[in-house]
């Protein structure tokens, strides 16, 4: 299983044949595992040098060239009539929550404490009610209860118990580096995780919406498999502490089995590993795989970029 890791793509050759190596136009779209990043992606050019985690996640970093060659692939590959997308920073108990907020998505600014541009960042996209009801229906066809939000009121409340008023971070950030800071041809609709950040709950949030694949909807849920705030030391390969590479690898690993029925078992095992509880000292970012994997599950997977702690996977291809 070594060997298999070693050849999985990390540079900007390896990742693109990988893109390019996905289907055209398959009668279901793939459902995708992304790295989200942070805003770090976005950091003024000048200060990307100043320390490792700048280096690897900053805007010149592995993960900002890979979102900047992901998007247009989407885009192209899929011709998809809206995005539908989860990310780590809005998790809802008992009920999903759907943006539906029309014209304009508004943004919300959910980070402290950076450099006074990085709340000048722009990404135009819009909703669509049509898209948002039919997401809430699908939902309530699995048995889940399911409202679409708009921007009249608070969407919920994210895991620090915050109002959540707009596309997150962890939308509009890498959006911006995927479609650009004008995106109004195709909708974008957040969906709220479930909160209960359970992997099994989650899967079926996924499993809900893969009919959306059916229907040229594309659907994206973003997340990344390292995140400890604690010790940011994580967030770099130069400066991460062995633990972090065992739990990597070991999230690799799970993802390649070819049998469904055993991958499925090895992936919500993960959170079992003692690498877990460092790696992720809330799940958040972390449950994010298990909606993409519940939305494109019992078809093939392929690992389309292996980027440290910031991996992007297909399911369903």
């Amino acid at each position: 299983m070594d060997s298999g890791i070693a050849s999985l793509p990390k540079t900007r050759e390896q990742w693109r044949k990988a893109l390019d190596d996905l289907p055209d136009n398959p009668e279901k779209i793939p459902a995708f595992f992304f790295g989200h990043g942070s805003p770090m992606l976005v950091f003024p050019e000048s200060e990307t040098a100043i320390s490792p985690i700048l280096k690897h996640a900053g805007s010149k970093g592995p993960l900002a060239n890979f979102l900047r060659d992901f998007g247009p692939a989407l885009l192209a590959k899929y011709k998809p009539k809206a995005i539908v997308v989860f990310s780590a920073h809005w998790d809802t108990l008992d009920e999903r929550l759907v943006t539906d907020y029309g014209e304009e998505n508004p943004l919300f600014y959910d980070y402290y404490g950076f450099q006074p541009e990085l709340y000048q960042l722009k990404f135009k996209s819009r909703g669509d009610s049509a898209v948002s009801q039919r997401v809430v229906e699908l939902f309530k066809e699995s048995g889940l209860s399911a409202r679409t939000s708009s921007k009249l009121e608070p969407r919920g409340q994210d895991g620090l118990g915050k109002n959540v008023p707009g596309l997150d971070h962890g939308v509009f950030v890498p959006f911006s580096l995927m479609f650009g800071e004008d995106f109004t041809d195709i909708p974008v609709i957040e969906i709220s995780l479930d909160g209960s950040l359970d992997p099994l709950k989650n899967w079926a949030v996924g499993q809900a919406v893969s009919k959306l694949r059916q229907e040229r909807i594309l659907v994206l849920s973003g997340g990344l498999t390292i995140h400890n705030l604690r010790d940011f030391s994580c967030f770099a390969e130069d400066t991460a502490k062995p633990i972090y590479f065992d739990f990597d690898k070991a999230i690799l690993e799970a993802i390649m089995l070819p049998d469904a029925v055993k991958r499925k078992t090895a992936m919500v095992d993960l959170v079992n590993h003692v690498g877990f509880k460092v790696a992720h000292p809330r799940a958040d970012h972390f449950v994010p795989l298990y909606v993409a994997a519940g939305a494109g599950e019992g078809d093939d997977v392929r690992i389309i970029s292996a980027i440290y702690g910031s991996p992007t996977i297909a399911f369903g291809v």
